[in-house]
């Protein structure tokens, strides 16, 4: 039954909230009935997936006016104008989906907003030329016409069916999502839930007692490398709603080989017949990495809270309903490498690394950040202070050090933590740059830094020439930098790049490459950005835009040898502790001590000792970091040739025996 809603009987947010919103929702169609209700996505012109859902309602006798698609019609498949008719004669409500707004618009793309030359961008090119060439006048009306949200009714509870989000139709939410995006669409939405599709991963969430449901999609399979495809029931029961999340095997073979047939992407035809996806382009880090694990069908129940909890203005509190276990494809490190210092869990000798000459000496200034990052190797935040900040004297200590010994360092690199949190920060930069040394600061740019920016100016007219600032910007996109760093950090983060750029401070950025992009692509999205913004970074300069690899702690990695190692090609200089050094202060410490590594803080076999003297000694091999960073991930924390190595024979790889 179609009504319009009824606002007085509205869930969720009341009063002034409720009535902001009244505009928005008063015209929203409203879906009410006795009875499940069966939920699918992305149809996405697969004829074969589109008939065997609807044939499978038709088994479950669930009628058409409690059969819902959450849009995307037409996409990847060989048949857009049958799979319209198919879903337009069934009779079952659809929301617009962005395939829908693009189509009926005549746009040159499907919207989906994949990074400019990317896997996803190209193929998606290809598809959407030929679903507008095969759709008539009479289907592009008929999704002009789609409603953009609409309301379902089932067990006394209000849910609002979208897309993507309640006002950006093409945004993209995951189960990884941060819950605080969730919050602001569930506060947009108005009511005690929302039913939502355009990522086709399927999974189910209460959100501080709101329910967050993706049903998947019915064109593509879920990137769990198996064929099947999803779709749910929502059925009405005494404390809540019971949802059943659905598998559904269909004739994936015959639609593949319509794809090839008409000479659509190849890659989208293998992805129905294996079940992976062609590229990951548009996934956060969690579900890259869920890729190719089996989905199990489930039934969970939303239980709603009460409408004070709900409208709550703390932290919203997301409960994993399904899939309820954690999934992951990644290898998990083998507990018997990385033990013996000498020795590697296969018997052979591990590489071991002299002090070559320290360029580089870092300075932990404290671990404790404005911000706490979801894959922060050295686990910053509001809360981690087991380093505590380094004061000035004790960093003046180090550098009368390497003037007395004559350590010849070139560098001093300050990293956190966030640096402009330490109170005496400032005046430890502008020690090391009266001394003579180049100096490198990595920050996030977010207020800390903004809050001295009178002092950084003074502090660049007369010593800026051999000041660098690296900011960490971990995509050019805002959804992925704030995928690993939170909600709200991309534009700060932005704004203090753009400021120290039209200041004068030679900048560079680092950036991440978790989530599997294109290198090609991801720097040709950074140049975009920064010519955007008139930054200028050279984007395709690797020493102005640094790419650091995924730092899992959990992932396997190869053990580090002598052979394996120059069997790379690599000399020892490569390896940053042949030429650097850092500096830490652990909470409860009197005196500082210095690190072999910025990458392995905790671990208390790579403390050197109190001096630069003390820390001469050769390094062992022997932390997973040291592989998936230095040795094979061929990254460094410093930046330019001076980083790695001098010039004449390389020096190899030692081993103790």
């Amino acid at each position: 039954m179609h009504c319009f809603m009824n606002m007085d009987r509205l869930e969720g947010p009341s009063g002034t909230r409720a009535a902001k919103n009244q505009t928005m929702t008063e015209s929203v169609r409203l879906v009410s009935g006795d009875g499940p209700l069966l939920v699918f996505g992305g149809p996405y012109s697969n004829h074969e997936a589109t008939q065997a859902i609807l044939d499978q309602a038709l088994r479950l006798r669930v009628p058409p006016e409690r059969t819902i698609c959450t849009g995307d019609v037409v996409a990847y498949g060989a048949d857009p104008a049958a799979t319209v008719a198919l879903i337009r004669a069934s009779g079952c409500h659809v929301v617009m989906g962005n395939c829908e707004e693009s189509l009926a618009q005549g746009a040159g793309d499907c919207g989906c907003g994949f990074p400019a030359g990317s896997t996803c961008d190209r193929l998606a090119s290809a598809w959407f030329s030929y679903a507008a060439s095969e759709l008539s006048t009479d289907a592009c009306s008929w999704m002009a016409r789609l409603p953009r949200r609409l309301d379902v009714e089932i067990g006394g509870h209000r849910l609002a069916v979208v897309h993507g989000g309640v006002e950006r139709i093409n945004r993209f939410l995951f189960a990884s999502t941060a819950e605080a995006f969730k919050k602001e669409e569930l506060d947009r939405a108005a009511v005690g839930g929302l039913i939502a599709g355009h990522c086709g991963l399927p999974f189910t969430q209460s959100i501080s007692g709101r329910l967050w449901h993706n049903a998947g999609a019915i064109g593509m399979p879920a990137n769990d490398g198996t064929t099947r495809v999803w779709y749910s029931l929502l059925l009405p029961e005494k404390d809540g709603i019971a949802i059943e999340h659905h598998a559904l095997a269909y004739d994936h073979n015959s639609a593949a080989a319509k794809m090839r047939r008409v000479g659509l992407p190849e890659e989208y035809a293998a992805a129905l017949e294996t079940g992976f996806w062609p590229s990951c382009d548009v996934l956060p880090l969690k579900e890259i990495r869920e890729r190719g694990v089996r989905l199990q069908e489930s039934r969970v129940m939303w239980q709603p809270a009460p409408a004070a909890e709900g409208r709550g203005r703390g932290r919203p509190q997301t409960r994993q309903l399904w899939p309820a276990v954690e999934r992951d494809s990644v290898v998990r490190l083998d507990p018997r490498k990385f033990r013996d210092p000498d020795i590697t869990a296969d018997g052979r000798p591990r590489a071991h690394i002299s002090l070559q000459h320290l360029k580089t000496l870092w300075f932990n200034t404290g671990t404790l950040c404005n911000i706490a990052c979801r894959n922060c190797y050295i686990e910053s935040g509001p809360k981690n202070d087991r380093f505590v900040y380094l004061k000035r004297r004790e960093v003046a200590a180090y550098l009368d050090e390497i003037a007395r010994d004559h350590w010849r360092t070139e560098e001093i690199g300050f990293t956190g933590g966030e640096p402009f949190m330490n109170p005496e920060f400032l005046d430890m930069l502008e020690d090391s740059l009266s001394r003579g040394f180049h100096v490198l600061v990595l920050t996030n740019a977010m207020r800390p830094m903004q809050r001295g920016k009178s002092r950084l100016l003074d502090i660049q007219k007369r010593l800026g020439e051999q000041l660098t600032i690296r900011v960490s910007l971990d995509h050019f996109t805002a959804e992925r930098h704030e995928d690993e760093r939170g909600p709200g950090t991309f534009k700060p983060t932005l704004d203090g790049l753009t400021w120290l750029a039209r200041s004068g401070f030679n900048v560079a950025v680092a950036g991440r490459t978790m989530w599997g992009d294109e290198p090609d692509v991801q720097r040709a999205g950074y140049a975009r950005l920064f010519a955007e913004h008139e930054i200028p970074i050279d984007a395709y300069d690797p020493d102005a835009l640094v790419l650091f690899p995924e730092m899992d702690p959990m992932a396997d990695v190869p053990e580090v040898t002598t052979s394996s190692c120059n069997s790379l090609g690599k000399s020892s200089t490569d390896v940053m502790c042949a030429s650097s050094r850092m500096v830490v202060k652990r909470k409860g410490c009197d005196r500082p001590t210095v690190l072999a590594c910025t990458l392995i803080p905790y671990d208390e076999r790579f403390e050197l000792g109190s001096t630069l003297a003390d820390s001469r000694r050769s390094v062992s091999l022997n932390h997973p970091n040291c592989a998936r960073f230095c040795v094979f991930g061929g990254a460094s924390c410093s930046p330019g040739p001076a980083a790695r190595g001098s010039t004449g024979a390389a020096p190899r790889f030692e081993s103790v025996t």
